[in-house]
């Protein structure tokens, strides 16, 4: 068994099948001890810190922080004996030796038929490798035998090559000879060479590139064989890669100095592209089909919470609650999960045949992120004591906070808070989370006029604004679930008193 072993990206949780490297905590050369952190990564769900499998020596590191990986996909690689003296140099057969930027219609290295690292052929078991030799297409540009130039496809947008089914060839029309060699267009000017002690590949020749750097030259356009590999036996590696795409960008800048033309006052040179991936990702495609799959509902409802302001300065006050943190969230999820005694149905899923009613209630409590909006959940919170709930709310906001929530957090929510008063908001329209039959916005706690007893007073007022599945929950339903959380709010001390 190798010394060095290659630890793949695992699957985080329900089936994601990428991640985002944001952080390394060990670089190449450090030493590792079992299931120490090496590397941060984030998903669809969270960020993670993912723990070595093996003690030994950092080796390599495949991906640098910011780049999106998928599940499977090696991101570093562990010397698991250290002490048995230096690794043996590479041989050009442990390197995939094959021709780069195959083109459409060839094989790609390593499948089956095509060319395998040491010079073989991949073949299925029982079957024998593939006798004729692949035939490809002329890139762009290049001439076809007979001289005349061979048209290519149109790129599509963004400079993505256009796809699509195969046109079929008309019998009558002559099938050009397989091209063999690939001459590199003279009008092409080569990328200049990372490193110098190496020489450019010649046209048509095998370039000594392992998978991860062929991968990472054909996503940032590098053409490999015009670059001097400076690992061993002249290979191509990452840094080589990244200096020739660096010095590609360099030269395609403009030249605008002494043009005497200004800057445009608006632009492309003035925008900020952002990629969607992770949480962001996962959030935007649950909303989009809540929204355009759940019919939504939204009733608002205005309370007086000068009693409940006055109950939590009490609460505050007492002895045992002085090291707790207390805020009027704490109150509303209570009055909730008391409303949802009295009204099961809002606590349930639709599900397509039947809706399925939860006998327990997963919390939901939407978190602002720096990385995008989530939703942990509280699991079976109508079973926690006032004292218990509170505690519960600290460290489900603490931790969101830190970007440590775990996956197994944010599944199973059965109804949904959302705080908006704490940006200032008096409140909002949310959008049910998938799954979910309610969602309830928490405004801000304001001091207005307020009838109160016959005579205008200054009193503590805040809405309620309550968004509903239609399929699930009417009118009077959603409207008596809505009216019951605004009288707890209203007297919390006179429905604890009535409801339990």
């Amino acid at each position: 068994m190798s010394r060095v072993r290659e630890f793949p990206l695992p699957d985080l949780g329900e089936g994601l099948t990428e991640g985002e490297i944001l952080k390394w905590l060990v670089q190449v050369g450090d030493t590792v001890e079992l299931n120490q952190p090496v590397v941060e990564v984030e998903t669809a769900k969270a960020a993670v810190e993912i723990p070595a499998k093996w003690a030994g020596k950092i080796t390599a590191i495949f991906h640098g922080e910011g780049t999106v990986v998928e599940v499977g996909a090696p991101i570093f690689a562990v010397d698991t004996d250290p002490g048995a003296g230096d690794l043996p140099e590479p041989s050009a057969a442990s390197l995939a030796a094959v021709e780069v930027a195959p083109a459409e219609g060839a094989v790609e290295p390593g499948l089956i038929g095509g060319p395998a690292p040491g010079g073989r052929t991949a073949v299925l078991v029982g079957y024998g490798p593939r006798t004729g030799a692949a035939k490809r297409r002329p890139r762009k540009g290049a001439a076809a035998p007979n001289g005349v130039p061979v048209a290519s496809p149109p790129a599509a947008p963004n400079g993505v090559a256009a796809s699509g089914a195969p046109t079929a060839t008309p019998a009558t029309e002559p099938v050009p000879p397989a091209v063999t060699a690939e001459p590199v267009p003279p009008a092409a000017a080569a990328a200049p060479a990372p490193r110098t002690g190496g020489t450019a590949a010649a046209p048509g020749a095998l370039v000594l590139a392992k998978p991860p750097v062929r991968k990472l030259a054909k996503d940032l356009g590098v053409d490999l064989r015009t670059l001097s590999g400076s690992g061993p036996l002249g290979s191509i590696t990452r840094d080589d890669v990244h200096l020739a795409a660096a010095g590609a960008a360099t030269e395609a800048e403009p030249a605008t100095a002494g043009t005497g033309t200004s800057a445009p006052a608006f632009g492309p040179d003035r925008e900020q592209r952002i990629p969607v991936r992770g949480v962001r990702k996962l959030t935007a495609q649950n909303m989009a089909a809540s929204a355009f799959t759940a019919p939504h509902v939204t009733e608002f409802l205005t309370v007086d919470v000068t009693r409940s302001m006055k109950a939590l300065d009490r609460l505050r006050g007492r002895r045992e609650w002085r090291d707790v943190r207390v805020s009027p969230l704490l109150l509303v999820a209570k009055a909730v999960l008391l409303a949802v005694g009295r009204h099961p149905m809002v606590n349930s899923t639709w599900a397509g045949d039947e809706i399925v009613v939860k006998k327990y209630v997963n919390l939901g409590i939407a978190a602002a992120t720096e990385r995008g909006l989530i939703v942990p959940n509280i699991k079976d919170a109508g079973r926690l004591t006032l004292r218990e709930l509170a505690d519960a709310l600290t460290a489900l906001v603490q931790t969101a906070k830190t970007g440590r929530t775990a996956p197994a957090d944010m599944s199973g929510g059965t109804l949904t808070i959302t705080n908006v008063g704490v940006f200032g908001v008096d409140t909002g329209t949310p959008i049910l989370p998938p799954g979910e039959s309610a969602i309830l916005a928490f405004g801000a706690v304001r001091e207005m006029p307020w009838v109160h007893k016959g005579k205008v007073r200054v009193r503590q007022v805040t809405t309620l604004g309550l968004s509903f599945d239609h399929r699930i929950i009417d009118g009077e339903l959603g409207s008596r679930f809505l009216r019951d959380v605004g009288d707890f709010l209203t007297d919390p001390e006179a429905a604890l008193l009535g409801w339990t």
